[in-house]
């Protein structure tokens, strides 16, 4: 007994250094964009004064208000898509018979190692080919069907009792039928993981926008951060200011949703 509190204790001591550890720098952002214009890192941890003015002026000379538009347009868009094509293609993994199944699902395991770097350049030829470079197309159609999608929708619909589903065919239901009536509400978990997933991973995305799209009405936040981050270089407190505008709805989402999103991660390994 007292060696098991021991254990506990030493891992309760590590993972506050851990949580210490990954919270500074946001705690760094915070505190230094409530402080004025003339502030040093490198003078104190603490500025001498607290202001506001930087959220505002950031706010304008961002143009974040635009590309808060266009970064929630985009993430909500490719994460509806991602939700419909993986529950289709999910579905049919884990519970249709047919040939070269297991060939499929290694197919969309084996894309998940492949980064979207090296799919650029035939990517941008048919973007090109469609004319849909400098459009919200470019941003939301090459993201829209995931691998890790489809893989974790397979794994939460096989620890679904398949009696649920036959109950509901013998009462006339189809196949979409029972997807949409039966699957869905009882995987919720997994959809609220792959949000999750999928509108950080849009919102936070920089190489789509700087490569497919160069027209100002289809800024994003994070192309207006980077293009913020250019020109004030030398303001950490307006730099921090607009850092913590693009980082605290994300953190936010995070924490609202982080229940659903551990019961799904830990859902998708349970069966194979």
């Amino acid at each position: 007994m007292p060696q098991q509190k021991l254990v506990s204790l030493l891992l309760t001591i590590l993972l506050s250094i851990a949580a210490i550890a990954l919270l500074a720098p946001l705690l760094f952002v915070l505190i230094t964009s409530f402080a004025p214009p003339d502030f040093k890192p490198s003078e104190g941890l603490l500025p001498k004064s607290w202001t506001l003015d930087n959220y505002r002026r950031a706010w304008q000379q961002g143009q974040f208000l635009l590309a808060f538009a266009n970064s929630t347009f985009v993430a909500i868009s490719v994460t509806a898509l991602q939700i419909f094509t993986s529950a289709l293609a999910g579905y049919a993994l884990a519970r249709l018979n047919f040939r070269g199944r297991n060939g499929i699902l290694l197919f969309v395991i084996a894309t998940l190692i492949i980064p979207f770097q090296l799919l650029v350049i035939p990517i941008f030829l048919v973007l090109k080919w469609g004319h849909l470079i400098n459009t919200y197309g470019a941003l939301i159609l090459p993201t829209a069907a995931n691998g890790f999608g489809i893989f974790l929708l397979r794994q939460y619909i096989q620890i679904i009792p398949i009696e649920l589903e036959e109950a509901a065919a013998i009462d006339g239901a189809n196949r979409l039928q029972v997807l949409w009536r039966v699957v869905l509400p009882l995987t919720r978990p997994a959809l609220a993981t792959l949000f999750l997933f999928t509108f950080i991973g849009e919102w936070n995305d920089l190489f789509k926008p700087l490569i497919f799209t160069t027209r100002p009405e289809l800024i994003t936040v994070q192309l207006s951060l980077s293009s913020f981050q250019e020109l004030f270089t030398a303001d950490w407190s307006l730099l921090m200011a607009a850092v913590a505008i693009a980082t605290i709805p994300i953190v936010v989402l995070f924490l609202i949703g982080q229940r659903q999103l551990i019961r799904g991660v830990a859902a998708a390994g349970i069966k194979n």
